[in-house]
């Protein structure tokens, strides 16, 4: 982790842990409440959770330090845009739970191949944003707070898609 991620996590009182040790995150809902698609609107720093097309939960999130614009490579800073699905669901998390996005697909490792580069990866929706900041401080990851990442971690399985738009 990032020395100044460290120094802005510790002006908050928080430091970024795993789940606590000997605590089990919290279950899936039922399948009738859980969410079926993820939208992801970069600009207006939201994320949408859904239901056979309604909101059922809406939260506001934070991006890496450089958020405009798709991630091209490793270390730029940038969410990537564009169409994935949740792979993994990660209790074991630095940033209290994660939710691993399938970035790089095809297409990005594709891009970055050809101009020499890695596209990154370890793009995740993830907890440890202190309640109320403003400040984008991911690496290129989205980001809500603790409470938030444990609401978004009982309504997403494995496999659902996530629509990142800019």
């Amino acid at each position: 982790m990032s020395r100044w991620l460290l120094i802005l996590l510790s002006s908050f009182g928080m430091t970024a842990q795993a789940h606590e040790a000997g605590t089990s995150p919290p279950a899936l809902v039922p399948a009738a409440q859980r969410a079926d698609a993820i939208r992801v609107y970069k600009a207006q720093r939201r994320l949408d959770l859904l239901r056979a097309g309604h909101v059922i939960a809406r939260y506001r999130i934070v991006l890496g330090g450089a958020p405009v614009g798709h991630k091209r490579q490793q270390g730029d800073q940038r969410t990537p845009e564009g169409d994935y699905r949740i792979t993994y669901r990660n209790e074991r998390s630095r940033f209290h739970l994660s939710l691993r996005i399938s970035y790089p697909d095809h297409a990005d490792r594709q891009q970055a191949e050809a101009r020499g580069v890695d596209p990154g990866g370890d793009i995740m929706i993830h907890g440890a944003t202190p309640p109320g900041s403003r400040v984008d401080w991911t690496e290129g990851c989205i980001a809500v707070t603790d409470e938030e990442m444990d609401a978004i971690w009982q309504r997403v399985p494995v496999g659902t898609p996530i629509r990142i738009l800019p």
